[in-house]
């Protein structure tokens, strides 16, 4: 029944309501979690998509979006991320997640985003090659330093079946315990492209 709906959905260009790359972190077993998407394209509606979580285990984790655009509803969206845990290597991180959305007027869709992520004291580098149902590839990556309280470097994102590419220029703060604060402006580097957009993630883990 899944396959057979995303089989039959549109292929979904550039994701307006979400634009992050997973760093194959998850919530702790039993914690509870809200981040809150800001998307803003220039010229464009502003966008703003609720996004609870739940830690089932210590590699499972459970959420959901809630989607608005200029405060009208867009859509929803469940997904479910499997991680390895913690402490099997000291730099790696690996995981997948899979969501099933229904958007007003597209019908069904879904991914699947493998996540792929390397760590240290200095350096977060990150790669989720989403696969899109119909059929689309959509990847994701991103490169940071750290300073101290903050992160700050580059994140690419794609949607290759429209011809559409961006990189951001992200600044992500480190410094508050549970609190989640990414701030970056992107900008298209194709004619397929939006000129720019500017987002802005905030979370906070309960």
């Amino acid at each position: 029944m899944l396959l057979t709906l995303l089989a039959a959905a549109p292929v979904m260009a550039f994701d307006a309501y979400e634009i992050q790359v997973y760093d194959g972190t998850a919530d702790q077993q039993g914690q509870a979690g809200l981040e809150v998407h800001l998307i803003r394209p220039r010229g464009g509606t502003f966008n703003v998509t609720f996004e609870p979580s739940y830690g089932v285990l210590p590699f499972w984790e459970l959420g959901g979006y809630l989607q608005t655009s200029d405060g009208r509803y867009e859509g929803a969206k469940l997904r479910t991320k499997f991680v390895i845990p913690e402490g099997w290597h000291p730099n790696w991180r690996l995981g997948l997640n899979a969501e099933l959305a229904r958007i007003p007027n597209e019908g069904w869709g879904g991914e699947i985003r493998p996540i792929i992520a390397w760590e240290n004291e200095r350096f977060l580098f990150a790669a989720n090659p989403n696969v899109g149902f119909p059929l689309s590839f959509d990847p994701g990556a991103m490169g940071k330093l750290k300073f101290g309280p903050i992160a700050a470097g580059i994140e690419y994102y794609a949607s290759l079946a429209d011809g559409e590419h961006y990189l951001f220029q992200a600044v992500d703060l480190l410094a508050l315990k549970d609190v989640e604060v990414n701030a970056a402006v992107g900008e298209g580097l194709t004619s397929s492209s939006q000129s720019l957009i500017f987002k802005m993630i905030l979370g906070y883990a309960f």
